[in-house]
């Protein structure tokens, strides 16, 4: 573990960690629903951000596990380290938040996180921290605008679609009366869960990790690689 075990993870302002997060996350974008934000410190200097928070749609979500109260779940909704880290460090990170909330939020039984597998990862680190795999799709959500990589949501913001839910009819109206080529980005999302309480239930099938090749899920950096790849490399 070396190093890791320096890390102080502890609770930092919102304006410090989106500042971080639009520097250091792919996206260059923070999420407006996150809440709670763990700042990740070594030698006094901050390397990493894990923002968690309510989902977009909590009541497509809440039945996820038999039973939850309204206030009984939270979404690990943004994450971002620099390269400075060493080994270890995210999953590290995680397990520290996630005592951390434990202990001042008992009433949080089980923690939700996506992983972007069309520009991003397929979960590498939630895989390693224990987190269990339990959705793989199709991400229809994530577009191409002016250059630009950005969620559906923001497209509804702005006024451009009626829905962040866009489907390919009202992208091409758009694309016509606006004579934009606003494209989707093409690729998987997949769904992690984790139980605080490891007595509560999940109502939905547990995935096996290999079901990520056998979905052409796998994703690494930015680039598509198989997990079989890796573990050979």
């Amino acid at each position: 573990m070396g190093r890791a075990k320096e890390i102080l993870v502890k609770v930092i302002k919102s304006k410090v960690a989106n500042a971080f997060i639009k520097k250091q996350h792919y996206s260059g974008k923070v999420v407006p629903n996150s809440t709670l934000h763990f700042g990740c410190f070594l030698d006094n200097r901050l390397h990493g951000v894990m923002s968690y928070g309510s989902p977009f749609v909590k009541k497509n979500v809440i039945n996820l596990v038999e039973g939850t109260g309204w206030n009984e779940m939270i979404e690990l909704n943004r994450m971002a380290f620099d390269e400075f880290l060493p080994k270890y460090s995210e999953s590290r990170c995680i397990a520290i938040s996630i005592r951390l909330i434990k202990k001042n939020a008992p009433q949080i039984k089980w923690i939700l996180s996506f992983s972007d597998g069309c520009s991003c990862g397929d979960g590498t680190i939630y895989r390693a921290s224990g987190f269990k795999l339990i959705g793989i799709k199709d991400n229809n959500g994530l577009f191409n605008y002016n250059g630009e990589n950005i969620h559906g949501k923001v497209l509804w913001d702005r006024g451009i679609s009626k829905s962040w839910c866009i489907q390919d009819k009202e992208l091409a109206e758009i694309n016509s009366r606006k004579n934009t080529s606003i494209k989707r980005i093409k690729g998987k999302q997949l769904k992690y869960l984790y139980l605080i309480d490891k007595s509560c239930k999940i109502t939905v099938p547990i995935l096996p990790f290999s079901e990520i090749d056998k979905q052409g899920a796998g994703m690494y950096k930015g680039e598509k690689i198989t997990l079989k790849e890796r573990q050979n490399a």
